[in-house]
């Protein structure tokens, strides 16, 4: 069997998306088995991640493997921690994982740095083929962040979204920054963005919730995402953008703002509706120093990100 040069991971549910990009990518499929696509030849250090790869293994290797002790020695002898990624002989696995030390993952709060203790990742192909990476392109287990979540403040579940890019950007906003949340309501955005400090204008046709719209720093008016203008704004430290609309709709909302070249940093959601627009997420991914990602929170969407301060 040939040694795999990465192995991705595909966002859950979209194994068919993260097939069709790797497609268009024009990666050589050596085999895919669930969620794990293993990628043949070389990888350039600075080829595109596919968007739809929830995370990914940097350095696979395989390992015939005689018994359940063989594998757990042989897993130890690279490094001390190591995911399972269950995909085959789903007990014999549960074995050799319960041989390794133990790898506990607390709730991650919003705020902490990223972890930075290696995290393998490994599974096994048959009873007697072990894959494994000591290399991970995420340091969460699978690419999924599990926040230690607030239940009480956030109006929606969009919070979480945002607490994740920030918390992948390594960068959050200040006391002193400007924020435009547009198509903010109910609010989830523009909670965490006054939680930090910032002062918000948060623009939406409906009504944000009552509480967020209390909160220190917050200012709403009613009005369309799409009716704003960059030159209506000196500054804007952060444009944030959770809006339902078709792609293609808010790359060209989004130009504008590039092209006015008053904003700092970036963080919007692009939303699929029916097929992905594959063309349109590149269109996106191509724009210097920006990254595009499938969040562990979102759905059939993307989140773009481009911090340029």
């Amino acid at each position: 069997m040939e040694t795999p040069a990465v192995v991705y991971l595909a966002a859950e549910g979209y194994e068919s998306v993260l097939a069709e990009e790797l497609h268009r990518l024009g990666a050589r499929v050596l085999w895919s088995r669930g969620r794990l696509f293993a990628v043949a030849g070389s990888v350039p250090p600075d080829a595109p991640r596919p968007c739809w790869a929830q995370d990914a293994w940097l350095s696979p290797r395989l390992f015939p493997i005689r018994s359940i002790s063989h594998a757990a020695r042989e897993l130890k002898a690279m490094q001390r921690n190591w995911v399972l990624f269950p995909l085959a002989c789903h007990r014999r696995a549960a074995l050799i994982e319960a041989a390794l030390p133990p790898v506990k993952q607390k709730p991650f709060c919003f705020g902490s740095p990223l972890p930075t203790a290696p995290l393998g990742g490994w599974c096994l192909l048959d009873a007697n083929t072990l894959l494994a990476s000591q290399e991970r392109m995420s340091p969460f287990p699978h690419g999924k962040i599990v926040f230690a979540e607030d239940k009480d403040g956030p109006p929606s579940r969009a919070y979480l979204k945002l607490w994740e890019a920030l918390t992948l950007l390594g960068r959050m906003p200040g006391k002193d920054d400007f924020c435009l949340d547009l198509g903010s309501s109910p609010g989830g955005w523009t909670w965490v963005l006054a939680h930090l400090g910032a002062t918000v204008l948060s623009l939406d046709k409906a009504p944000l919730d009552n509480a967020v719209a209390a909160m220190p720093g917050v200012r709403y008016q009613a009005r369309s995402a799409f009716s704003v203008a960059p030159r209506e704004f000196a500054a804007v430290d952060w444009l944030c953008c959770d809006v339902i609309c078709y792609p293609q709709r808010l790359v060209t909302m989004l130009r504008r703002w590039l092209e006015a070249e008053n904003c700092r940093n970036f963080i919007c959601t692009v939303k699929f509706q029916g097929d992905t627009d594959h063309a349109t997420a590149e269109s996106l991914r191509s724009i210097p120093g920006s990254r595009l990602v499938h969040l562990s929170h979102n759905k059939h969407e993307l989140t773009w990100m481009l911090c340029r301060s």
